[in-house]
């Protein structure tokens, strides 16, 4: 079993919360110490307990292994816009060596840690860099979140080949059917399935809350255990 790996969407939107939260419930019905981390997140508040982000929340309460919020997301962003305009707002830098001990401490503690992006794959930062590189230094292994919706094909092809020019693997990818009346949906996966260069590790049917519990069912981790 691979002992991190990242989870990246096509798009904002897309569903990688609920993704996330379905692979990490299948990892932990395989008996799995399961840790969640969500490097950098944007739109977060203050209700008494720190500031939080909604979905760290989520990934910490669905993942095993028990963590202090700040081990989980250690980079909290009030304003809901992307993460480099909430950040230079805040005055704050993000230090990517942060979240390299944060990443290794959480790999000590557990037997796999999903990490969850923030919007796409090149979602910046700063003024001058993305998030997509630090992936690239930690040489994350990647599963691509899909949000099955019109235009999904293009966003998720293009996302595909940014992913593997920047020398890392894609090992798998999610349908997350994010708009319950989008048409054609089977020919959507179909292309899906003969364009992505990685396993279906499943489909996501539409849930309009994130809140939804056991969705491991849904999800098959074959391809994760190489």
């Amino acid at each position: 079993m691979i002992n991190a790996f990242f989870i990246a969407g096509t798009d904002t939107d897309v569903g990688k919360t609920v993704a996330s939260k379905a692979i990490l419930d299948a990892l932990n019905m395989k008996g799995l110490r399961t840790a969640a981390y969500k490097p950098v997140a944007a739109g977060s508040e203050d209700k008494g307990e720190g500031v939080q982000n909604s979905d760290a929340i989520h990934l910490r309460a669905v993942a095993n292994v028990e963590l202090r919020y700040e081990e989980v997301n250690p980079y909290a962003l009030l304003m809901p816009a992307s993460p480099h305009i909430a950040a230079e707002a805040e005055n704050v830098i993000i230090d990517y060596s942060v979240l390299s001990e944060g990443l290794a401490s959480l790999k000590e503690k557990s037997d796999v840690v999903l990490v969850e992006g923030a919007g796409g794959w090149r979602v910046p930062v700063s003024k001058d860099d993305c998030l997509s590189t630090w992936v690239q230094q930690e040489k994350l292994p990647v599963v691509l979140v899909v949000g099955i919706k019109l235009g999904c094909l293009s966003h998720a092809m293009l996302t595909a080949e940014a992913i593997q020019h920047d020398g890392l693997d894609i090992i798998g990818w999610v349908a997350n059917r994010v708009n319950p009346g989008t048409e054609n949906y089977a020919e959507i996966i179909k292309m899906l399935e003969d364009k992505m260069p990685a396993p279906k590790l499943g489909e996501i049917p539409y849930m309009p809350s994130v809140k939804r519990k056991n969705m491991g069912k849904y999800i098959h981790l074959e391809a994760l255990d190489n």
